[in-house]
Parts: structure tokens; C-alpha cells; sequence
């Protein structure tokens, strides 16, 4: 008979305890998977967010970078409370932009006809402003440009432009809806279960007060893994008419407000005609600017001026997972190998407690021929058999498990979790590792098996 039968026929004769030991190997490993798996759809999930089409986030000067990167690029926890004017904004756009802006908007601005402070410094003219404050929802309502929409880019290669399931974007002044349309993520639609056609209210807070006036939904956004499947992007010139947003008028030399009025709030009937908001009305949030090989020059030269911060949201959020989820990780990661040492201390326990049972036999197979050698392995071939099946049951078990759970995963972070898909950094050393883990557990037992005395044995 051969070693590995041998091995075979001892585990059968102890079925329950080996079956039991395996379940909990099986566990462990189980847990480990899972982990892997859990931290590899995290730093997956940060870095689509990290590719998101831009290299700076300029807004106001009070607030910390990461509050700043976490409400305009992550859309989480609440905005600075404060906002840049909207003649700053102007300031990166070139001449033949800002002049146009200035035409089609209308209002009071300082040199009119000249290019933006740090137009030369944008690529392609790529400055998108972004306004936020309202909800529908649970869900940020944030008011934009159509340019969000045709401009930026996602995924891992920042190559991947955003298609709609549904619809089209919404356009500056659209002759069925005016200034009032709204493209929908994917979540939201989902959620709050919109179609095309429909009309959303934005509110002062996630259970605030309704705005009169309505968005008519022209577009779906088809998931994406970013945090634009979590928002509703509205016309930022409708944005602007909704009661209460518009910036108090302040005069230019003292900077004290004035007696503005009260904003051109649109009604529904009157929707369609209404002018839009004045420059010197406008407030924004944030402006989300690519510089290519600018970027630390303008974000340096943006700081020192006082009068708006530049954040890189790619060392705000590498910064975030340093800080916080790598330690957690680590944590997870080191309790689950806690239970996969328990386990191995189960196999040695249960090779060892059945080693005065089976003295006997191995002084029969030592009479019959078998050298210490043959002895020694066939004990920690029964070890590793036991830790390499356990290992593998939960192998499978744990993306088994990933597996199924993937329309959820997907509906939240847009990640698809194959079966076969692994965290391919650790995943690789676990059959290995429970190879060692084995040997190590069968290696008390084995050495006793090893200097078993033959004749004492058999004689009892």
C-alpha cells in the first residue's frame, strides 16, 4: 500500500475528528479569503475614485484638504461651509471662454475682455464648476455644466467616458425643459426608482424642505463605480434659480452686501423663459481643474494667494487609506491567520491525542517493514492532508461566498466580483503557506511517531 493510501485509511478510521478539524481549517482560510477579497474591492474602489479626470480641486480657503476632497470628489460629509465667487471661476477660463461666459450670463465683472489669471495653466480649457448644498434623497444633488458629462473621464485608465443606460445629458436652455433638467447616477435611479420623464425636487437637506421648482430627469447614467453613481447632476443655470441660492450682491469697494433681490426664482409655468442668474449672484462650491504638468505649480501659486485652497484629491485619498484603512487591514488580516493558527493547533492536538491509541498500530507497520522514515511521514502527510483540504474547502467557500454577493457589491461600488477572482498579491502564498502550516502542526506527533519503541508496543 502506498503512503498516501495509508494516510488516506487513518483519516477515515477518525472521521468525525478529522472532519471537524478540517471545518475548521476550512473557516479560517474562509475568513481569510474574504478579507483579501473585502481589501481588494476597497483599494479597487479608491482607485476608480482616484482616476476621476482631474488633477486639482480648488474651493474656498476655509475647511481642511480631505473635508474638501471628500464632499467635491467623493460626494461624503457636508461641503466648507463657504464658496468661491463665480468671477473666480471665470479666472480659468481663456479669453475667447470668459468673454463668452460674460456675454451669455450678463452681470458685473472687472475686465471684461481679458483671459483668465490661470487660463494658460488649464489643459484644454478643462475647468468644471460644481455647485452642491441640496439633496434628493439621500442622494447629493450637485448643479454643473453639461461639460461634467463630455469632458471627464473614468476608470482605471482614466479612459472610460460616461454612457448613458437611458436618455441624454441635459443641455444649457432646452426648449422642452428650460434651464431645469437633471442626468441621474445609477444608484439614485435605481433607489429612488426614477425613469426618463420624471421630476425631482431637490431639498434643503436629506429631509429638508422641497424647492417649488423641478428637474425633469433626461438622462441615466449607466453604472460607473464612481461617486457618480451616487449623485443627480443638474443644469447649474436652474441650480442657481432654485429659491435661496442666490449669492447676496456686495459692493465692490467696500465688499459689504447690498439690497440684492431676491433671485429669479422660477416658477413652473414660467420655467422655460426665465433669464439666468447675474455673475456677481454666483457663488460655487468647487472647480474641478486639470493642469497636466502644471499641477504643483498653479496649486502652490492658488494656496499663497489666501483667497481659495488646491487640493490634490489623489494625496488626499492615498493619504486617507494610509492613515485609516491599511491599519484596519492589517488588524482584519492578522485576526484571521489567529484563526487559522487555532486551527492548526486543533490538528496537532488531534494527531496527538490519538497518538497513544495508535502506538500499536505503528509498531505493526514498523515489524511488517515500514522504516522511521515511512512512519514520520505518513503522521505529517495526515497533517497537511488535513490543513491543504481544509484550506481548499474555504478557498472556495470564501469567493463562493464573494460570488454571490456580487449584484450587491456591484450595485453599491460598480465591481463586479467574479468567482475566480483573487487578491492576486496574497492569494497565491495560501496553499503554501497551509503546507507549512501543516508540517509544522504534524511535526510533534510525527516525531513521537518516529521514536516509538517497537517492542514495548507490541508486547502490550
Amino acid at each position: 500500500m502506498n503512503l498516501f493510501a495509508i494516510v488516506l485509511r487513518n483519516l477515515q478510521f477518525r472521521k468525525l475528528a478529522t472532519f471537524l478539524t478540517l471545518v475548521s481549517m476550512a473557516l479560517g482560510v474562509t475568513l481569510v479569503v474574504l478579507v483579501l477579497a473585502v481589501s481588494g474591492l476597497i483599494q479597487e474602489s479608491f482607485k476608480k475614485h482616484t482616476n476621476v479626470g482631474y488633477n486639482l480641486v480648488i474651493g474656498p480657503p476655509k475647511g481642511s484638504p480631505l473635508q474638501l476632497t471628500m464632499s467635491s470628489v467623493l460626494y461624503i460629509g457636508q461641503p466648507v461651509n463657504s464658496t468661491l465667487p463665480y468671477s473666480y471661476y471665470l479666472e480659468f477660463l481663456g479669453g475667447d471662454g470668459r468673454q463668452k461666459e460674460i456675454r451669455e450670463i450678463g452681470g458685473k465683472v472687472n475686465d471684461p475682455e481679458r483671459g483668465g489669471k490661470y487660463a494658460m495653466f488649464v489643459q484644454g480649457g478643462f475647468a468644471i464648476p460644481i455647485c452642491m448644498g441640496d439633496y434628493i434623497g439621500r442622494f447629493r444633488v450637485v448643479g454643473t455644466t453639461e461639460d461634467y458629462l463630455t469632458t471627464l473621464h473614468h476608470g482605471a485608465m482614466n479612459d472610460q467616458e460616461y454612457s448613458f443606460a437611458k436618455g441624454r445629458n441635459f443641455e444649457k436652455n432646452s426648449k422642452e425643459n428650460g434651464f431645469f433638467e437633471a442626468v441621474l447616477g445609477a444608484n439614485v435611479a435605481s433607489e429612488l426608482n426614477l425613469k426618463l420623464g420624471d421630476t425631482i425636487n431637490p431639498t434643503h437637506g436629506p429631509e429638508g424642505e422641497s424647492h417649488s421648482t423641478a428637474f425633469t430627469v433626461v438622462g441615466i447614467l449607466k453604472p460607473t463605480g464612481t461617486p457618480t453613481d451616487r449623485i443627480a447632476l443638474v443644469n447649474i443655470e436652474g441650480f442657481y434659480l432654485l429659491e435661496g441660492h442666490v449669492a447676496p450682491e456686495r459692493d465692490e469697494e467696500t465688499g459689504l452686501e447690498k439690497n440684492a433681490e431676491s433671485g429669479r426664482v422660477a416658477s413652473e409655468p414660467q420655467k422655460k423663459v426665465v433669464k439666468a442668474l447675474p455673475i456677481e449672484q454666483r457663488e460655487v462650491t468647487a472647480i474641478l481643474l486639470k493642469t497636466g504638468g502644471f499641477g504643483i505649480g498653479v496649486q502652490q501659486q492658488i494656496n499663497k494667494s489666501k483667497s481659495a485652497q488646491a487640493v490634490s484629491p489623489i494625496g488626499e485619498i492615498t493619504g486617507l487609506l494610509e492613515t485609516f484603512f491599511n491599519p484596519i487591514q492589517v488588524a482584519l488580516l492578522g485576526l484571521t491567520i489567529l484563526v487559522c493558527i487555532v486551527s492548526a493547533i486543533s490538528i496537532l492536538v488531534g494527531i496527538y491525542n490519538s497518538m497513544n491509541e495508535r502506538t500499536h498500530d505503528i509498531a505493526v507497520m514498523r515489524a511488517l517493514g515500514a522504516s522511521r522514515d515511512r512512519v514520520l511521514l505518513v503522521i505529517l502527510g495526515e497533517a497537511v492532508l488535513i490543513a491543504v483540504g481544509g484550506g481548499v474547502l474555504g478557498w472556495l467557500l470564501g469567493h463562493f461566498t464573494a460570488f454571490v454577493a456580487s449584484p450587491l457589491v456591484e450595485h453599491r461600488t460598480g465591481i463586479r466580483v467574479g468567482f475566480f477572482d483573487m487578491n492576486s498579491a496574497a492569494e497565491p502564498y495560501i496553499i503554501p503557506g497551509l503546507i507549512a502550516v501543516g508540517i509544522l502542526a504534524g511535526l510533534l506527533p510525527a516525531v513521537m511517531a518516529y521514536r516509538t519503541d517497537v517492542s514495548k508496543s507490541l508486547g502490550k
